[in-house]
C-alpha cells in the first residue's frame, strides 16, 4: 500500500489513492496513509460477527461514498465473497507473494524453502472468487539461493512487490489492459508469460523464448506438485 501512495504522489501518475480501508484498527497502514494526506476508514469484521455480506456491504457503501472506480487489495487477508467481486468484476487487483499459480495462499516463502523450489516471486492478477486465481498482469521470478531464510526469501520478494505493483496499477489507470478468456491483454498483446523480468542482483534482465518457457514450466511443475500433495 505504501508503495503505491508513494506512487501516487507523482503528479504524471494516472492513478490516485483517494482511500484507505482496513479491517483492523492497529494496521500500520493506516497511519501512513494519513501522514500521506489519504483518507482512511476502519471497518473491523469482527463487529460483524460471521456475517460477510453485511461487512462487505459496509465497506461497499463507504467505497460508493468516496466514488472508488478501482480497489488495490494490500495485506488483507480475508477472502471476499463471491457478491463483492462481482460488484466490483476485472476491477479488484491483488499483489501475491508468490510465482502464481505456484504457492497460492498463506506462509509462501515457508512452503516454497520447504518444497525446495528453484525459483520464488511476486505476482499481480485480477481478483476473482477462488483465491489467488484470477488473471495474471504481471510476475517477477527471483532465484531462491541456498542459504535463505523465509524471512531473506521474504525481505527481496518485498522488494519486488514495492515495484510491480505500482507499475500494473499504472497500466490499468492508462487503460492499456483488457481481459479476454481469462488472459490478460496490454496494449492488445496477450499477457503469457513468454516474457518475464527476472530481477537478479538488483538488475532487470528481460527473458525470451527458452529461457522464458523454463521459468514458466518451472512454475507449472510446483503448482501441480502442490495440487497433488
Amino acid at each position: 500500500m505504501a508503495a503505491l501512495i508513494k506512487a501516487a504522489q507523482d503528479p504524471a501518475y494516472p492513478a490516485e489513492i483517494v482511500l484507505v480501508i482496513s479491517n483492523r484498527p492497529d494496521a500500520v497502514g493506516l497511519e501512513f496513509a494519513k501522514a500521506a494526506g489519504v483518507p482512511t476508514e476502519v471497518i473491523d469484521n469482527r463487529n460483524f460477527g460471521s456475517d460477510r455480506k453485511k461487512f462487505e456491504s459496509k465497506i461497499q457503501a463507504i467505497l460508493e461514498s468516496y466514488n472508488v472506480q478501482f480497489i488495490c487489495l494490500a495485506g488483507f487477508m480475508r477472502l471476499l465473497t463471491p457478491w463483492f467481486v462481482s460488484q466490483w468484476k476485472n476491477k479488484i487487483l491483488n499483489i501475491h507473494p508468490a510465482l502464481l499459480p505456484a504457492f497460492k495462499g498463506l506462509h509462501t516463502h515457508e512452503r516454497a524453502i520447504a518444497e525446495k523450489a528453484a525459483i520464488h516471486g511476486a505476482s499481480v492478477h485480477f481478483v476473482t472468487p477462488e483465491m489467488d486465481s484470477g488473471p495474471i498482469l504481471a510476475r517477477v521470478p527471483i532465484h531462491i539461493r541456498r542459504n535463505d531464510t523465509p524471512e531473506t526469501l521474504g525481505l527481496r520478494v518485498l522488494k519486488i512487490e514495492h515495484r510491480i505493483y505500482p507499475a500494473a496499477l499504472k497500466l490499468v489507470a492508462q487503460r492499456r489492459v483488457t481481459i479476454e478468456g481469462g488472459y490478460c491483454f496490454v496494449d492488445g498483446r496477450k499477457i503469457n508469460g513468454r516474457v518475464l523480468f527476472y530481477m537478479h542482483d538488483n538488475k532487470k534482465v528481460v527473458l525470451k523464448g527458452p529461457k522464458a518457457f523454463k521459468f514458466i514450466n518451472m512454475s507449472r511443475k510446483q503448482s501441480r506438485k502442490q495440487a497433488a500433495a
